[in-house]
């Protein structure tokens, strides 16, 4: 939660930013902090959230480290932000999991995968082929997974909901098209240029790229589940389908997008100026990227062996990860794509009026 210490800092140092005004062409936060006087919980949560930790202002700020005002926004601005993580979240006594993520992560993807293995392996060692739900029951897949998936959804709609309420945006601001395109677009990571910082003076394009593979990964491997479900509910169509399938197809696609993404921003991390970056939150982090890591290589590596005596126990690991990754996303780094788009359809409101 943010403590009374950390809120009056992040309120003093807004208000020095609002005085200085140097950085106001740099990002939609420093507009968004002009159209304040004053700075109470709810705006602080929502100029964090609306941050995109691009770096700019850091490096062109007269007043930061080791000026004795010591503005360092985007610091700031990161452990507000898991605090709103904290804050928004639902049931309140799991907020604890932003700061304990890896060995939340661990247990929980652990035991799914050892009590899968241990309950289904007998059965699933005498299946043969590609066929998935010999080894697990197409219903029991659908019950396991939809259960998870609705738990996941429920608590980040009910993140959502209170993120609007803290940052006072209307469900109306949610029809900008401006707000949507800059989600899509990432535009805000490089937001005084055409490339990303790194480091002063130091700007690439790798940061983006690799952001918009994770993303648009994610997306595509939802896709394909969605078409495989809609093939076998609505046409009859049962798995495996063939390899040039739109399922294999946008799974292979997606599933190549959170191997880059993730591993090439687990290289940028390492190579980013680590005064960009809170070390508080290292944890949380680096446990989301593996676990996105570990699902996507997972899920490849079945695909590759589907037709292989590895596939049963393959396929247990896999759902394991994807299974630990659905419980976890409502309490791990994928929140912030939620309270960030939240704040862009506020801020896209602001600025109509």
């Amino acid at each position: 939660m943010l403590s009374p210490e950390a809120l009056k800092q992040a309120q003093h140092v807004l208000t020095v930013c609002n005085a200085c005004r140097y950085c106001e062409a740099y990002c939609p936060v420093f507009p968004a902090i002009e159209n304040r006087t004053s700075f109470a919980k709810g705006d602080v949560m929502y100029l964090a959230n609306l941050c995109h930790n691009c770096g700019e202002c850091l490096y062109a700020c007269q007043y930061a480290p080791p000026h004795e005002f010591g503005i360092d926004v985007p610091r700031v601005m990161a452990e507000v932000r898991v605090a709103s993580y904290e804050e928004f979240c639902w049931p309140a006594f799991m907020s604890r999991a932003f700061r304990q993520t890896a060995t939340v992560i661990g247990p929980v993807v652990g035991s799914i995968v050892l009590a899968w293995v241990l309950r289904h392996f007998v059965q699933s060692s005498n299946s043969q082929g590609a066929d998935f739900y010999a080894v697990m029951p197409h219903d029991d897949m659908i019950k396991m997974f939809g259960v998870a998936g609705a738990f996941a959804i429920i608590v980040l709609l009910a993140g959502l909901v209170r993120a609007m309420r803290s940052f006072g945006a209307s469900v109306m601001s949610g029809f900008s098209r401006t707000a949507w395109r800059d989600v899509l677009t990432l535009r805000h990571l490089h937001a005084a240029g055409d490339d990303c910082t790194a480091d002063l003076d130091v700007r690439t394009p790798w940061r983006r790229y690799f952001h918009h593979c994770t993303f648009y990964g994610f997306a595509l491997c939802f896709a394909s589940t969605t078409v495989a479900a809609v093939y076998h509910s609505v046409f009859g169509w049962p798995a495996p389908y063939s390899y040039t399938s739109a399922p294999v197809i946008l799974g292979t696609i997606g599933g190549i997008g959170l191997l880059v993404g993730p591993l090439g921003l687990l290289v940028q991390r390492g190579r980013r100026d680590p005064k960009l970056q809170d070390p508080a939150q290292g944890t949380l982090d680096i446990s989301f990227i593996a676990m996105l890591l570990l699902t996507s290589a997972t899920g490849l590596l079945l695909l590759v062996a589907r037709h292989t005596g590895s596939m049963p126990v393959l396929l247990f690991i896999h759902l394991g990860f994807v299974l630990g990754l659905f419980v976890t996303l409502p309490y791990g780094k994928f929140v912030h794509g939620i309270y960030r788009t939240a704040a862009l359809l506020k801020y896209a409101s602001e600025e109509r009026r």
